[in-house]
């Protein structure tokens, strides 16, 4: 795998907003969802200093090729919080470039330096690409994920 070249991660800012809606919604697209309705909350709160949420992008010059988003939070495994990487995306075009690999690695060392005690993620089991990824960043739990909706039957 070759690295990425001229890659930069920083963490999102006011003026990233139209590039990070074009990747959020190739992330959307690649998951076949539509979180429209959350989209601008979203973006605020990864903006504002005192939400547990986190936003970072990775660019290559002036263009931005994926993004993570990540959230702090409490458990009762540790007395530190542990960190939640909630999505991860990168653009079709540069994928197994080493893009995902760094945006991992910058929520890693976020968690370093926060002393957040873990960090952890979920993906779809047919997500072959991306685990083979994980594979080498990570160690599978082996846990099975189950979610409730309101109003869902």
């Amino acid at each position: 795998m070759t690295s990425a070249p001229d890659l930069s991660i920083r963490p999102l800012d006011l003026r990233d907003r139209e590039a990070w809606l074009s990747l959020w919604r190739g992330y959307q697209n690649f998951y076949e969802v539509d979180l429209s309705a959350a989209t601008e909350t979203a973006f605020a709160r990864m903006l504002e200093p005192g939400e547990p949420t986190h936003g970072a992008l990775a660019w290559q010059g002036d263009t931005a090729v994926g993004l993570v988003h990540f959230i702090a939070h409490r458990t009762n495994w540790s007395v530190s919080d542990a960190c939640y990487l909630q999505d991860l995306f990168v653009a079709p075009g540069v994928r197994g470039g080493g893009v995902g690999r760094a945006l991992i690695a910058h929520v890693y060392g976020v968690a370093a330096e926060r002393g957040w005690s873990e960090v952890h993620w979920l993906t779809h089991e047919t997500n072959a690409a991306a685990r083979r990824l994980y594979d080498t960043m990570a160690d599978c739990s082996g846990f099975i994920d189950y979610s409730w909706v309101p109003g869902r039957d």
